[in-house]
């Protein structure tokens, strides 16, 4: 088994979403939808959620390795979307 230092940085191929994964269970998203990004911060508590993650760990259906500089510089105006 992979073991990961958190937090780990991924985004989606497109470079539409970012992710920060915090530790296997919770992660936050900025999502760039046109010229706005939105900031989510997800619980995984249901299976699909936890595998989600695993996926990101793993690189797997178009998540790519990123950084925190990526990960940061993205969005200047943040909004949250609850």
């Amino acid at each position: 088994m992979i073991t990961f230092d958190f937090p780990q940085y991924r985004k989606l191929a497109n470079d539409k979403s970012f992710y920060k994964i915090v530790d296997e269970r919770h992660f936050e998203e900025k999502q760039c939808i046109g010229k706005q990004v939105f900031s989510l911060e997800i619980t995984a508590e249901q299976y699909p959620e936890i595998i989600r993650i695993k996926d990101m760990l793993a690189c797997v259906d178009g998540f790519i390795e990123s950084n925190e500089e990526e990960y940061d510089s993205v969005g200047g105006k943040i909004e949250s979307v609850d």
